[in-house]
């Protein structure tokens, strides 16, 4: 495996790989890496020739008031963790290589971002993202781009951007990977002490008791979401937000005619910790 860390290197690598005919997967990553980011390694390993990983704690997806410089960070750990998975290439540049001097471009995607985490944690988080995810894009040139569905609203916002920019690249979205008591695996689990770890159990068993309630024929997002609420409160969570969107769009749902996006955001300890499920009509309908 090879670390990298200017645009120019990466561009001549993958360049390299292209004129052989190879297929080319791009993992975007924070960097922290658990079983997660892992599992998109191994599939883009699965299925392309070359592997990028890039790891780049993105400044510009970050409030004034938000962790960018506790994020966890150990360049070290994380490359030989990506070694053992195959990978080909780890993208590690400087905050300067992606934003020189005079940058002025930021990539702005309405609707889907206006809600939930847009809502939450400001306009500015989703547009570095996207701004940021289409520079990657740009630079690795993939074939196939893989995300994790527990940032589900930004696989939304990618696939937008993707879709209205027609950039050549597939978006892979792959399943939630979860410890073994149903904690969502997250590179801010580490905040978490051991009462705090223990409460934030309740996130997953929230959505639990909501996507039950909707498979025994609830479809009433109010009485659906109430059964979130209860679990919640058991263990004194209060959540950031707690809603039940539309799968595509994100819009408000009244009651579930349609697959639907069940979101949960808290602060939990020290962490502020995302979880969702999807409740899928053609599923339940299936099984009935």
């Amino acid at each position: 495996m090879r670390i990298l860390r200017t645009i120019a290197e990466v561009r001549l690598a993958v360049g390299a790989a292209r004129r052989e005919g190879g297929s080319v997967g791009l993992v975007p990553t924070m960097g922290a890496f658990h079983e997660g980011h892992l599992s998109l390694m191994r599939r883009a390993r699965e299925q392309n020739d070359l592997v990028v990983v890039s790891l780049f704690v993105n400044p510009t997806q970050f409030g004034a008031n938000e962790d960018l410089g506790a994020y966890p960070r150990d360049e070290a750990r994380d490359a030989r963790l990506a070694e053992a998975e195959g990978v080909d290439i780890l993208f590690a540049p400087a905050a300067s290589e992606i934003y020189p001097d005079g940058f002025a471009t930021n990539i702005h995607v309405a609707g889907v971002t206006d809600v939930l985490d847009g809502a939450s944690r400001g306009p500015h988080h989703f547009d570095g993202v996207a701004t940021v995810v289409t520079k990657l894009f740009g630079i690795v040139r993939p074939d196939v781009a893989y995300f994790g569905q527990k940032d589900a609203q930004q696989v939304l916002v990618v696939r937008r951007v993707v879709r209205d920019l027609d950039l050549d690249v597939r978006i892979d979205a792959c399943p939630i990977v979860r410890e073994p008591d149903g904690l969502a695996m997250s590179s801010r689990n580490v905040y978490l002490d051991a009462d705090a770890r223990a409460r934030a159990t309740a996130l997953n068993r929230a959505l639990d008791a909501a996507a039950s309630a909707f498979e025994e024929g609830e479809r009433d997002a109010d009485s659906i979401l109430s059964a979130a609420h209860r679990v919640l409160a058991d263990a004194g969570i209060a959540p950031e937000y707690l809603e039940l969107r539309d799968a595509e769009t994100l819009q408000p749902v009244a009651r579930v005619e349609a697959d639907a996006l069940l979101a949960v955001a808290a602060h939990v300890g020290a962490a502020r910790l995302i979880d969702n499920h999807l409740l899928s009509v053609l599923r339940t309908r299936d099984a009935s």
